[in-house]
This record gives C-alpha cells, structure tokens and sequence, in this order.
C-alpha cells in the first residue's frame, strides 16, 4: 500500500500555451511570463520526487527554488535539446544536495521507526499497513548508506523514470559514470535487502 504524494493545487494545473520546452524557453527571454508554461507542466513531478525525497514539507520550497535557479540560468539552456525535464531535475539535484544530513537524517529516522498496528480498522487492512511500513523502512535504511550521488542516479531513474542519457544531461557526468554509480547503488540495495530492489515499488511516508 504506497502512500502517494499530494502536490498543491498550483502544481497540478494544466499546461499553459504549446509548444516544445525550448522554444517556451527561448520565448522568455523576450517575455518573462512565457516560463510559467514550464511550471505548470512540470511542478507536479518535480513536487512528487522532491517529496519522497525529503518529505512533504520541503517539497514545495525545493520546487520553488528549482524554478527560480531555473529562471535565472534560462539564457543558458542549450535549445538544440527540446525536453526540459532533464535539465529542472539536475538543477532540483543541486536543491537536495543542500539538504543531504537532513535527508540522511529522515532516512535513518524512518529506517529506526517503530510500526505500532492501529487498533481501529479490519485486521487485514492493519497487516497491509504493517507490511507497507516494513518495505518503507527497509528501503529508507538501504538508501541512507548510499553516497549522495549513487542515491542521485538510482532514484532519477528509479522514481522519475529518466533515461541514463537524460541522467547524464541532468547531472553534466558522462554515461559511464551514470552507469558505474547506478550498479554500485543497485548492488548495495540489493545486499542490504538480501536480493530485492524495490525503489520503484516503495514510497517514502
């Protein structure tokens, strides 16, 4: 049972104007208003990822100093790329890596919780919430040992569904490093869980 992340009203709302995420880009330059486009298609992502991150409470500050940095830096977006994702998720990288201790701390945190049953409810919707905490907190303490940046790679592709070359744009490393830091973070996952992987399946609370 995956708890889901709830994102503001202001970063679910439909898209606004068309056209590819360079062009919009290249648009502000001219019209500063023409960014806003990029916000609505993309907040929400950036919302859900930075909240399992760093939980729900810092979420919407990280988004919001991601698109400012953004805003700032947008003369230096390479237009020849047509998909601004890669490039707001590598500036919301450079966000979390400010708060590294504190997202170590909520994983250390939340791997020591202790999961007390509730006494309300049906038994077996209780044993799902059991079996769900214990995932979460299997998971939290075999991503708290990684580096910051193995944790980085294994969940831009695990929970934002990049490619290892959008991962790459992302974080300016080459592919190879993408790939180096990925199977050393899958192989710690795994030796920490006994042989599964599940930060596609498990939520962070």
């Amino acid at each position: 049972m995956a708890m889901q992340v709830s994102e503001p009203a202001s970063a679910i709302a439909g898209p606004v104007g068309g056209g590819d995420d360079a062009a919009i880009i290249a648009e502000s330059l001219a019209d500063p208003e023409r960014f806003a486009v990029l916000y609505d298609r993309y907040a929400g992502q950036l919302y859900r990822y930075a909240g399992r991150r760093l939980g729900h409470a810092d979420a919407e500050d990280m988004v919001a100093a991601t698109f400012l940095a953004a805003f700032r830096a947008r003369s230096r977006f390479d237009t020849a790329r047509l998909d601004a994702r890669p490039w707001l998720f590598g500036i919301l990288t450079k966000e979390l890596a400010k708060q590294h201790r504190k997202e170590r701390a909520r994983l250390r945190a939340i791997a020591r919780a202790c999961t007390e049953a509730s006494d309300a409810g049906h038994a077996e919707a209780v044993a799902d919430d059991v079996t769900a905490w214990a995932a979460r907190q299997q998971l939290a303490k075999a991503l708290a040992v990684l580096a910051p940046a193995d944790r980085s790679v294994l969940l831009l592709i695990a929970w934002c569904d990049l490619t290892y070359e959008e991962v790459a744009q992302a974080l300016a490393i080459p592919i190879g490093t993408v790939r180096s830091r990925l199977n050393r973070a899958r192989r710690k996952v795994r030796d920490a869980l006994e042989g599964s992987d599940p930060t596609k399946e498990t939520e962070m609370p």
